[in-house]
């Protein structure tokens, strides 16, 4: 590629990308952070890029992969380090653009609703289960992690390209669902999830690590469901991380279909 178009990262562009790794600058410039050359080839198709810094080493070997369109900057090792909320910095990171809003639509088919989930990796892995599952919306409450954290980009693995997700009054959205739309939530006084109906259309919440489902959302579940441990009488962690409990909800629902 002509080396022309790649101009030095100035200081200006390092702070904004070095910025976007706080909710209320992404939220002021509607952009959001990828970290990494597979999770960016990942996104492209769906998000547009702006921007893309890298190291000199990275556009020597993989300029063809860039996306079109992008402001290209050449950054070092040490700027990486500066603008990556990783450890150990990848050698490209590009910025991206956030989607409109998602209508408020209720669409067909499984939903999953989230009730306060705080840890990134956890959100990102869940968006991820979804897409493997065939889950195409999933609802969040607004204490929900921001859906544009760089770690919850990360575990999604490009399934945010696939999934969409929005940010809703989560009590308020359940009550105005349909009454024939069944309400699914995990408890520990629940119904065996391997012996218990399930609908193809249903809405299944899923709580908050430390406290599981909130008693406002809690009041719109109209079928209570329990993940037995195995065996059942012998002894084990008190519960599941909310991620893999997602997986096997999702799991068990599309058995029975």
């Amino acid at each position: 590629m002509n080396p022309e178009l790649i101009q030095p990262l100035s200081v200006a562009r390092r702070k904004l990308i070095a910025s976007l790794q706080q909710p209320r600058h992404r939220r002021e410039h509607r952009l959001f952070v990828a970290e990494g050359a597979k999770c960016i080839s990942e996104l492209t198709d769906t998000f547009a890029c702006r921007m893309v810094a890298a190291t000199h080493a990275w556009y020597e070997r993989d300029a063809m992969t860039l996306p079109r369109g992008a402001e290209l900057l050449k950054a070092t090792r040490a700027d990486m380090e500066r603008i990556s909320s990783m450890s150990n910095p990848p050698e490209v990171i590009a910025v991206m653009e956030m989607p409109p809003e998602a209508a408020d639509s209720v669409p067909d088919g499984l939903i999953v609703a989230l009730d306060g989930v705080q840890d990134p990796g956890n959100l990102g892995t869940i968006i991820r289960a979804c897409d493997w599952f065939g889950v195409n919306t999933i609802v969040c409450s607004r204490d929900t992690v921001d859906l544009y954290n760089s770690k919850v980009i990360q575990a999604t693995m490009g399934a945010l390209a696939r999934v969409g997700v929005r940010y809703v009054d989560l009590p308020r959205w359940l009550a105005e669902l349909p009454a024939s739309r069944p309400v699914y939530g995990t408890f520990l006084d629940g119904d065996n999830i391997y012996s218990a109906p399930l609908a193809a259309d249903g809405v299944i919440v899923m709580g908050n690590e430390g406290k599981g489902i909130s008693r406002e959302v809690a009041a719109a579940v109209t079928a209570r469901l329990f993940i037995p441990p195995y065996p059942v009488d012998a002894r084990h962690v008190e519960s599941l991380n909310v991620s893999v409990a997602t997986a096997i909800i999702l799991s068990q629902f599309r058995k029975n279909q």
